[in-house]
Protein backbone atom coordinates (compact mmCIF):
# COMPACT_ATOMS: atom_id res chain seq x y z
CA UNK A 1 0.00 0.00 0.00
CA UNK A 2 1.34 3.43 -0.94
CA UNK A 3 2.36 5.68 1.92
CA UNK A 4 -0.06 8.58 2.51
CA UNK A 5 1.20 12.08 1.81
CA UNK A 6 1.48 14.56 4.67
CA UNK A 7 -0.01 18.07 4.46
CA UNK A 8 0.36 20.80 7.06
CA UNK A 9 -2.40 23.34 7.70
CA UNK A 10 -1.25 26.55 9.39
CA UNK A 11 -4.30 28.07 11.01
CA UNK A 12 -7.22 26.36 12.74
CA UNK A 13 -10.04 28.76 12.02
CA UNK A 14 -13.11 27.71 10.07
CA UNK A 15 -11.37 27.67 6.67
CA UNK A 16 -8.21 26.02 7.96
CA UNK A 17 -10.23 23.30 9.64
CA UNK A 18 -12.39 22.81 6.54
CA UNK A 19 -9.27 22.40 4.40
CA UNK A 20 -7.85 19.95 6.92
CA UNK A 21 -11.02 17.90 6.59
CA UNK A 22 -10.79 18.08 2.79
CA UNK A 23 -7.12 17.07 2.82
CA UNK A 24 -7.96 14.07 5.00
CA UNK A 25 -10.90 13.24 2.74
CA UNK A 26 -8.46 13.18 -0.18
CA UNK A 27 -6.40 10.50 1.60
CA UNK A 28 -3.66 12.54 3.24
CA UNK A 29 -2.24 12.57 6.76
CA UNK A 30 -2.86 16.08 8.07
CA UNK A 31 -1.23 18.22 10.76
CA UNK A 32 -3.52 21.11 11.79
CA UNK A 33 -1.58 23.85 13.57
CA UNK A 34 -2.83 26.56 15.91
CA UNK A 35 -0.54 28.85 17.90
CA UNK A 36 -2.68 28.40 21.05
CA UNK A 37 -1.50 25.27 22.86
CA UNK A 38 -4.58 25.11 25.10
CA UNK A 39 -6.87 25.30 22.10
CA UNK A 40 -4.88 22.63 20.27
CA UNK A 41 -5.22 20.32 23.26
CA UNK A 42 -8.96 20.99 23.54
CA UNK A 43 -9.52 20.28 19.83
CA UNK A 44 -7.42 17.13 19.98
CA UNK A 45 -9.42 15.84 22.92
CA UNK A 46 -12.88 16.81 21.65
CA UNK A 47 -12.03 15.84 18.04
CA UNK A 48 -13.82 18.91 16.72
CA UNK A 49 -13.32 22.65 16.29
CA UNK A 50 -16.10 23.67 18.65
CA UNK A 51 -15.48 27.38 18.16
CA UNK A 52 -15.63 27.57 14.36
CA UNK A 53 -17.12 24.30 13.06
CA UNK A 54 -19.11 22.75 15.91
CA UNK A 55 -20.51 19.30 15.28
CA UNK A 56 -18.03 18.49 12.51
CA UNK A 57 -15.86 15.61 13.77
CA UNK A 58 -12.14 15.49 13.02
CA UNK A 59 -11.10 12.10 11.61
CA UNK A 60 -8.11 10.18 12.95
CA UNK A 61 -6.00 11.30 9.98
CA UNK A 62 -5.91 14.85 11.42
CA UNK A 63 -3.49 15.65 14.24
CA UNK A 64 -3.93 18.99 16.02
CA UNK A 65 -0.76 20.63 17.31
CA UNK A 66 0.69 23.94 18.52
CA UNK A 67 4.19 22.94 17.37
CA UNK A 68 4.80 24.47 13.93
CA UNK A 69 8.06 22.60 13.36
CA UNK A 70 6.36 19.27 14.07
CA UNK A 71 3.45 20.16 11.79
CA UNK A 72 5.75 21.02 8.88
CA UNK A 73 8.11 18.06 9.24
CA UNK A 74 7.79 15.77 6.23
CA UNK A 75 4.94 17.77 4.66
CA UNK A 76 4.62 17.82 0.88
CA UNK A 77 3.43 21.41 1.27
CA UNK A 78 1.73 23.62 3.83
CA UNK A 79 -1.48 25.57 3.49
CA UNK A 80 -1.17 28.98 5.18
CA UNK A 81 -4.72 29.66 6.31
CA UNK A 82 -4.42 32.73 8.51
CA UNK A 83 -5.82 36.25 7.95
CA UNK A 84 -3.69 38.41 5.68
CA UNK A 85 -3.06 40.90 8.48
CA UNK A 86 -1.41 38.09 10.51
CA UNK A 87 0.31 36.26 7.66
CA UNK A 88 3.62 38.10 7.97
CA UNK A 89 3.96 37.31 11.67
CA UNK A 90 3.09 33.63 11.24
CA UNK A 91 5.46 33.05 8.30
CA UNK A 92 8.30 34.98 9.96
CA UNK A 93 8.06 32.69 12.99
CA UNK A 94 8.24 29.46 10.99
CA UNK A 95 11.41 27.35 11.09
CA UNK A 96 13.88 28.17 8.30
CA UNK A 97 13.77 26.20 5.07
CA UNK A 98 10.80 23.90 4.92
CA UNK A 99 8.22 22.87 2.38
CA UNK A 100 6.38 24.88 -0.29
CA UNK A 101 3.61 27.19 0.93
CA UNK A 102 0.11 27.54 -0.51
CA UNK A 103 -1.54 30.70 0.79
CA UNK A 104 -5.28 30.47 1.41
CA UNK A 105 -5.82 34.03 2.67
CA UNK A 106 -7.59 36.84 0.79
CA UNK A 107 -6.78 40.49 1.24
CA UNK A 108 -4.21 43.28 1.18
CA UNK A 109 -1.89 43.96 4.11
CA UNK A 110 -2.38 47.39 5.66
CA UNK A 111 0.74 49.51 5.78
CA UNK A 112 2.77 47.57 3.21
CA UNK A 113 -0.16 47.25 0.73
CA UNK A 114 1.19 43.77 -0.10
CA UNK A 115 -0.81 40.89 -1.50
CA UNK A 116 -0.24 37.53 0.26
CA UNK A 117 2.38 36.14 -2.13
CA UNK A 118 4.24 39.46 -2.01
CA UNK A 119 4.52 39.04 1.76
CA UNK A 120 5.96 35.57 1.24
CA UNK A 121 8.40 36.85 -1.38
CA UNK A 122 9.75 39.38 1.10
CA UNK A 123 10.17 36.84 3.89
CA UNK A 124 11.16 33.74 1.89
CA UNK A 125 12.28 34.83 -1.57
CA UNK A 126 13.48 31.34 -2.52
CA UNK A 127 10.34 29.49 -1.40
CA UNK A 128 8.02 27.76 -3.83
CA UNK A 129 4.61 29.36 -3.36
CA UNK A 130 1.05 29.28 -4.67
CA UNK A 131 -2.34 30.72 -3.77
CA UNK A 132 -5.63 28.84 -3.38
CA UNK A 133 -8.81 30.85 -3.88
CA UNK A 134 -12.37 30.54 -5.10
CA UNK A 135 -16.05 30.57 -4.15
CA UNK A 136 -15.91 28.46 -1.00
CA UNK A 137 -17.81 28.69 2.26
CA UNK A 138 -15.90 26.79 4.93
CA UNK A 139 -18.92 25.03 6.42
CA UNK A 140 -19.89 23.57 3.03
CA UNK A 141 -16.38 22.34 2.20
CA UNK A 142 -16.17 20.84 5.69
CA UNK A 143 -19.32 18.82 4.97
CA UNK A 144 -18.00 17.63 1.62
CA UNK A 145 -20.55 19.51 -0.49
CA UNK A 146 -19.51 20.09 -4.13
CA UNK A 147 -17.14 23.02 -4.65
CA UNK A 148 -14.39 24.26 -6.94
CA UNK A 149 -11.34 26.47 -6.47
CA UNK A 150 -8.20 27.54 -8.30
CA UNK A 151 -4.58 26.97 -7.31
CA UNK A 152 -2.46 29.60 -8.98
CA UNK A 153 1.32 29.73 -9.22
CA UNK A 154 4.10 30.38 -11.68
CA UNK A 155 5.41 27.01 -10.47
CA UNK A 156 3.53 24.48 -12.59
CA UNK A 157 4.85 21.52 -10.59
CA UNK A 158 3.59 22.97 -7.30
CA UNK A 159 0.12 23.81 -8.54
CA UNK A 160 -0.13 20.34 -10.05
CA UNK A 161 1.00 18.67 -6.84
CA UNK A 162 -1.42 20.70 -4.72
CA UNK A 163 -4.32 19.96 -7.05
CA UNK A 164 -3.47 16.25 -7.11
CA UNK A 165 -3.24 15.89 -3.32
CA UNK A 166 -6.15 18.14 -2.29
CA UNK A 167 -8.64 17.53 -5.07
CA UNK A 168 -11.47 14.99 -4.98
CA UNK A 169 -14.57 14.41 -7.08
CA UNK A 170 -16.43 16.80 -4.76
CA UNK A 171 -13.70 19.44 -4.55
CA UNK A 172 -12.58 20.27 -8.08
CA UNK A 173 -9.31 22.17 -8.29
CA UNK A 174 -8.21 24.09 -11.37
CA UNK A 175 -4.66 25.25 -12.01
CA UNK A 176 -3.85 28.84 -12.89
CA UNK A 177 -0.70 30.70 -13.89
CA UNK A 178 -1.95 34.20 -12.95
CA UNK A 179 -1.46 34.29 -9.19
CA UNK A 180 -1.57 38.09 -9.13
CA UNK A 181 -5.01 38.20 -10.74
CA UNK A 182 -6.26 35.49 -8.40
CA UNK A 183 -5.07 37.42 -5.35
CA UNK A 184 -6.63 40.70 -6.49
CA UNK A 185 -9.93 38.93 -7.08
CA UNK A 186 -9.89 37.37 -3.63
CA UNK A 187 -9.16 40.72 -2.00
CA UNK A 188 -11.55 42.94 -3.93
CA UNK A 189 -14.58 40.68 -3.71
CA UNK A 190 -14.68 41.03 0.09
CA UNK A 191 -14.80 44.82 -0.15
CA UNK A 192 -17.47 44.77 -2.84
CA UNK A 193 -19.49 42.34 -0.70
CA UNK A 194 -19.64 44.89 2.13
CA UNK A 195 -21.13 47.37 -0.35
CA UNK A 196 -23.61 44.77 -1.60
CA UNK A 197 -24.69 43.99 1.94
CA UNK A 198 -25.16 47.68 2.69
CA UNK A 199 -27.44 48.02 -0.33
CA UNK A 200 -29.64 45.16 0.88
CA UNK A 201 -29.55 46.32 4.51
CA UNK A 202 -30.66 49.78 3.42
CA UNK A 203 -33.64 48.26 1.59
CA UNK A 204 -32.54 49.44 -1.84
CA UNK A 205 -33.49 46.18 -3.55
CA UNK A 206 -32.01 43.48 -5.73
CA UNK A 207 -31.75 45.70 -8.83
CA UNK A 208 -29.40 47.99 -6.94
CA UNK A 209 -27.33 45.08 -5.65
CA UNK A 210 -26.98 43.60 -9.14
CA UNK A 211 -25.89 46.93 -10.58
CA UNK A 212 -23.38 47.53 -7.78
CA UNK A 213 -21.87 44.05 -8.02
CA UNK A 214 -21.53 44.38 -11.80
CA UNK A 215 -19.73 47.71 -11.47
CA UNK A 216 -17.63 46.22 -8.70
CA UNK A 217 -16.55 43.44 -11.04
CA UNK A 218 -15.47 46.10 -13.56
CA UNK A 219 -13.33 47.70 -10.83
CA UNK A 220 -11.81 44.35 -9.92
CA UNK A 221 -10.97 43.63 -13.55
CA UNK A 222 -9.37 47.05 -14.09
CA UNK A 223 -7.15 46.59 -11.08
CA UNK A 224 -6.11 43.07 -12.07
CA UNK A 225 -4.93 44.33 -15.47
CA UNK A 226 -3.26 47.44 -14.06
CA UNK A 227 -1.19 45.38 -11.63
CA UNK A 228 -0.06 42.95 -14.33
CA UNK A 229 -2.68 40.21 -14.24
CA UNK A 230 -5.04 39.07 -16.98
CA UNK A 231 -8.59 40.29 -17.51
CA UNK A 232 -9.89 36.75 -18.01
CA UNK A 233 -8.80 35.85 -14.47
CA UNK A 234 -11.42 38.30 -13.19
CA UNK A 235 -14.07 36.23 -14.98
CA UNK A 236 -12.92 33.00 -13.31
CA UNK A 237 -13.44 31.28 -9.98
CA UNK A 238 -11.37 33.76 -7.97
CA UNK A 239 -13.10 36.77 -9.54
CA UNK A 240 -16.67 36.46 -10.75
CA UNK A 241 -17.19 33.11 -9.02
CA UNK A 242 -16.10 34.29 -5.58
CA UNK A 243 -17.89 37.61 -6.06
CA UNK A 244 -21.18 35.83 -6.80
CA UNK A 245 -20.93 33.69 -3.68
CA UNK A 246 -19.76 36.43 -1.35
CA UNK A 247 -22.32 39.04 -2.41
CA UNK A 248 -25.34 36.72 -2.42
CA UNK A 249 -24.65 33.90 0.05
CA UNK A 250 -26.25 34.38 3.48
CA UNK A 251 -23.13 32.91 5.11
CA UNK A 252 -20.86 35.73 3.88
CA UNK A 253 -19.28 37.63 6.77
CA UNK A 254 -18.60 40.64 4.55
CA UNK A 255 -22.11 40.88 3.14
CA UNK A 256 -23.68 40.46 6.56
CA UNK A 257 -21.41 43.17 7.97
CA UNK A 258 -22.59 45.59 5.29
CA UNK A 259 -26.19 44.72 6.08
CA UNK A 260 -25.68 45.38 9.78
CA UNK A 261 -23.99 48.72 9.13
CA UNK A 262 -26.88 49.82 6.92
CA UNK A 263 -29.32 48.92 9.69
CA UNK A 264 -27.54 51.22 12.11
CA UNK A 265 -25.23 48.85 14.01
CA UNK A 266 -21.79 50.31 14.65
CA UNK A 267 -18.74 48.69 13.08
CA UNK A 268 -17.27 48.09 16.53
CA UNK A 269 -20.41 46.28 17.69
CA UNK A 270 -20.57 44.08 14.61
CA UNK A 271 -16.93 43.02 14.90
CA UNK A 272 -17.18 42.44 18.66
CA UNK A 273 -20.02 39.96 18.10
CA UNK A 274 -17.98 37.76 15.75
CA UNK A 275 -15.50 34.98 16.33
CA UNK A 276 -14.04 35.03 12.82
CA UNK A 277 -12.26 37.78 10.88
CA UNK A 278 -14.14 39.90 8.31
CA UNK A 279 -11.28 40.46 5.89
CA UNK A 280 -12.91 43.24 3.88
CA UNK A 281 -12.71 45.67 6.81
CA UNK A 282 -8.91 45.86 6.89
CA UNK A 283 -8.51 45.27 3.16
CA UNK A 284 -10.75 48.12 1.95
CA UNK A 285 -8.42 51.08 2.68
CA UNK A 286 -5.34 49.09 1.68
CA UNK A 287 -6.90 48.00 -1.62
CA UNK A 288 -7.94 51.56 -2.47
CA UNK A 289 -4.45 52.85 -1.65
CA UNK A 290 -2.81 50.13 -3.76
CA UNK A 291 -5.12 50.98 -6.66
CA UNK A 292 -4.44 54.70 -6.34
CA UNK A 293 -0.70 54.04 -6.54
CA UNK A 294 -1.37 52.21 -9.81
CA UNK A 295 -3.56 55.03 -11.14
CA UNK A 296 -6.79 53.00 -10.92
CA UNK A 297 -10.04 54.46 -9.63
CA UNK A 298 -12.26 52.17 -7.51
CA UNK A 299 -15.46 54.14 -6.73
CA UNK A 300 -17.33 51.28 -5.03
CA UNK A 301 -14.36 50.16 -2.95
CA UNK A 302 -13.48 53.75 -2.06
CA UNK A 303 -17.02 54.33 -0.80
CA UNK A 304 -16.71 51.23 1.39
CA UNK A 305 -13.38 52.41 2.80
CA UNK A 306 -14.86 55.81 3.66
CA UNK A 307 -17.95 54.19 5.18
CA UNK A 308 -15.82 51.94 7.42
CA UNK A 309 -13.68 54.89 8.47
CA UNK A 310 -16.78 56.75 9.62
CA UNK A 311 -16.36 59.51 7.06
CA UNK A 312 -19.45 58.62 5.06
CA UNK A 313 -23.01 57.52 5.83
CA UNK A 314 -24.82 54.82 3.87
CA UNK A 315 -27.06 57.41 2.22
CA UNK A 316 -24.09 59.61 1.34
CA UNK A 317 -22.17 56.66 -0.06
CA UNK A 318 -25.07 55.66 -2.32
CA UNK A 319 -25.60 59.27 -3.32
CA UNK A 320 -21.92 59.66 -4.21
CA UNK A 321 -22.00 56.61 -6.46
CA UNK A 322 -25.22 57.66 -8.18
CA UNK A 323 -23.93 61.18 -8.76
CA UNK A 324 -20.91 60.03 -10.76
CA UNK A 325 -20.77 61.43 -14.31
CA UNK A 326 -22.70 59.45 -16.91
CA UNK A 327 -20.51 57.38 -19.22
CA UNK A 328 -20.66 54.48 -21.67
CA UNK A 329 -20.24 51.07 -20.09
Amino acid sequence: MARANRIAILGAGAWGTALALQAARAGNVVALWTRDAARAAAMAEARENARYLPGQPLPAAITVTADAAAALQGAAFALAVVPVQHLRGVVAALPPGGCPLVVCAKGVERGSLCLPLEILAQLRPQAHAAVLSGPNFAHEVARGLPAAAVIASRDAALRGLAADLLGTSGFRLYGGDDPLGVQVGGAAKNVIAIAAGAVIGAGLGENARAALVTRGLAELSRLVVALGGRAETAAGLSGLGDLLLTTTGPGSRNTSLGMELARGTSLEAVLASRAGVTEGVETAPALVARAAAAGVELPVCAAVADLLAGGLTIDAAIGRLLARPRRDE
